[in-house]
């Protein structure tokens, strides 16, 4: 996966995600929430979820909200130095 094949919006997401901004629904389609609020575009966050950009940090119950973290692809994205906003 390369940067160019995502939105700005997405790359956006995963730079919040790396603060520690966010948390995730447990789902097999899972929700994103920055700051306490529900992210306004949940298909891009489905999208990071299937392409294995995120994950959650820890296990939880179905539904339940928990810490989201970057994985290794995602972070090597946001190194690349077209990444930068």
């Amino acid at each position: 996966m390369n940067p160019e094949s995502l939105s700005v919006r997405a790359m956006a997401m995963l730079r919040a995600i790396a603060a520690g901004r966010a948390e995730m629904a447990c789902s097999s389609e899972p929700d994103l929430f920055f700051d306490g609020l529900a992210s306004c575009d949940q298909s891009t966050a489905h999208l990071l979820s299937h392409y294995g950009l995120i994950r959650p940090a820890r296990p939880g119950l179905l539904g339940q909200r928990v810490p989201v973290q970057l994985t290794d692809a995602a972070r090597s994205l946001l190194a690349l130095p077209d990444s930068a906003a």
